[in-house]
């Protein structure tokens, strides 16, 4: 079985092309992550306890994904979710603030963004340890501005 798992990481390491994963994107999020990622999963867990389907893609150059939402250099994180092609979530955003963007998009917005690896944050727990971080509105034009300030751990 681990030799398999091998070769299939190598194939798509090899071609450079995406893998789905498991799930359903036709009323949920599309994950795109590296192959090598496993806190995505913890992330995709902490969405699935709030009711999100999402799907896992197997992307080796996320670098491409990113371009093309336009997550500005300097902002990514660790793996892009895409909404039915019209929003994009990028790295370690909480559920909750998924939910509610989802429900009132502000005006010229295309999404959410968490930069870096934050510890606390969905997928990123680590016992008691936690980083104070924010999540940004990603906007049309490549800007972003502030959306909210996570001063300490979320329990719901």
């Amino acid at each position: 079985m681990k030799r398999v798992f091998l070769l299939l990481l190598f194939a798509i390491v090899l071609v450079g092309g995406a893998v789905a994963e498991s799930g359903d994107d036709a009323a949920g999020l599309i994950v795109y992550k590296h192959p090598l990622c496993f806190c995505c999963k913890k992330w995709m867990a902490h969405l699935k306890e709030k009711d999100f389907t999402a799907t896992s893609v197997f992307k080796v150059n996320m670098q491409e994904v990113k371009r093309k939402w336009g997550i500005p250099r300097g902002m990514e994180g660790c793996h892009t979710a895409v909404w039915r092609d019209q929003y994009v979530f990028e790295g370690h955003v909480p559920a909750m603030y998924i939910q509610n963007f989802l429900a009132s998009p502000p005006e010229g917005s295309v999404g959410l963004i968490v930069s870096g690896m934050p510890v606390g944050s969905p997928g990123m727990e680590n016992g008691e340890k936690f980083e104070p971080y924010n999540i940004y509105l990603l906007l049309q034009n490549g800007d972003y501005r502030l959306y909210a300030r996570i001063e300490k751990p979320k329990k719901a």
